[in-house]
């Protein structure tokens, strides 16, 4: 018997039973579906908790739950504690928040590789969250652009925003080009599609504006033809950037990449420092890094002047993704956030931040 203190897994399911949720009937299960069983009265215990306003009382105590060896195996839960380790969403997996290794990347998946849960569509000329079409599919495990539904193009500029926003992080996007590019759209819009950064919430666009306020890290796939055509370029739809001291003006910048013909897979990755500095990445390799965005010029049409104010600096705002006529796939967009907690003696210390949020931290 091990010397540390451990509750009595009897005295838990009493007061379980008689506070937070009916917790009776477990020991009767069968041992190859208590872990099932047990998960599903988790979530109903902390839902009811939550709603009791429990939540925290509740951790505690499964916690001790989990980590009681003993017990579990005394009164026959062998294995069900897994599934009591599943459901304890709300307690942040229980006891591995004490475990916390400070130098993990905990990468969040903006694209779930299921669905498109967390974004929003918006085309020029229609209202927010309108996918045209069915432009923009979630199918065998890739977020597609498709436009094999269209007749003809006509101005109708699509984005796909994540519903967040964020300011000091790493993006990753892993994509690649296929197919025609739709009867009617621009000369320079085939294999064209960008990672807008920065960008206006889209519920601040107007209706039939095109482009929204943003830093567009421009991805282009080559033509075939044997001529250079880099990707991860800068482009500025209603922004400027300053680079090498001096403010860009120009609508696009043209990275040192190369060319990538064909359909293969390219991994792009942008780390975004506030309104400090933005670095563009292609296959390892830095190929554009400029300084302080801010909202000015034109390439906006048209734009509330409420929200397009130049001058403003651009320090955080939310990601896109671009559909303007070319058909493409992406297989990985995800996101490491580089605010979060600096404080070594907090549970979720992370040496990575470059961004210091005290709010954030946990003790």
């Amino acid at each position: 018997m091990t010397a540390r203190r451990v509750v009595s897994v009897a005295a838990a399911v009493a007061i379980l039973s008689t506070g937070l949720v009916a917790f009776s009937g477990i020991a009767q299960v069968p041992g190859d579906q208590k872990p099932q069983a047990l998960s599903a009265l988790g979530k109903r215990f902390f839902a009811k908790a939550d709603a009791d306003g429990q939540t925290a009382k509740a951790c505690a105590l499964t916690r001790r739950l989990v980590e009681d060896e003993v017990h579990w195996n005394a009164f026959g839960f062998i294995g069900a504690k897994a599934g009591l380790t599943r459901a304890n969403g709300p307690c942040v997996d229980g006891p591995r928040q004490q475990r916390n290794d400070p130098n993990r990347e905990d990468w969040i998946q903006l694209f779930n590789g299921r669905d498109l849960d967390g974004w929003s569509v918006k085309f020029a000329k229609h209202e927010l969250g309108e996918n045209v079409n069915e432009t923009v599919r979630a199918e065998e495990g890739l977020l597609k652009v498709r436009f094999d539904r269209w007749s003809t193009f006509n101005g109708e500029f699509g984005h796909i925003f994540y519903k967040n926003p964020f300011s000091y992080y790493r993006l990753v996007a892993e994509y690649r080009f296929v197919g025609s590019q739709v009867s009617g759209g621009p000369g320079w819009a085939m294999r064209n599609n960008g990672l807008m950064l920065h960008s206006q919430d889209p519920r601040t666009m107007l209706k039939d504006q095109d482009f929204p306020i943003s830093i567009e890290v421009q991805l282009l796939g080559g033509l075939g033809d044997g001529k250079p055509r880099s990707t991860a370029n800068l482009c500025t739809p209603g922004t400027h950037v300053v680079m090498n001291g001096q403010l860009v003006t120009a609508h696009c910048t043209n990275s040192t990449s190369r060319t990538y013909d064909g359909d293969q897979w390219v991994r792009v990755e942008v780390e975004v420092h506030g309104g400090e500095r933005i670095r563009h990445i292609v296959e390892g390799q830095t190929v554009l890094e400029y300084s302080k965005p801010q909202i000015g010029g034109g390439q906006v049409s048209p734009a509330d002047l409420s929200v397009k104010v130049d001058g403003t600096p651009l320090t955080g705002g939310h990601i896109a993704l671009q559909a303007e006529t070319a058909p493409i796939d992406f297989r990985k967009v995800e996101l490491l956030n580089l605010e979060g907690c600096t404080d070594p003696k907090a549970s979720n210390y992370k040496t990575y931040c470059v961004k210091s949020n005290p709010g954030a931290c946990r003790y």
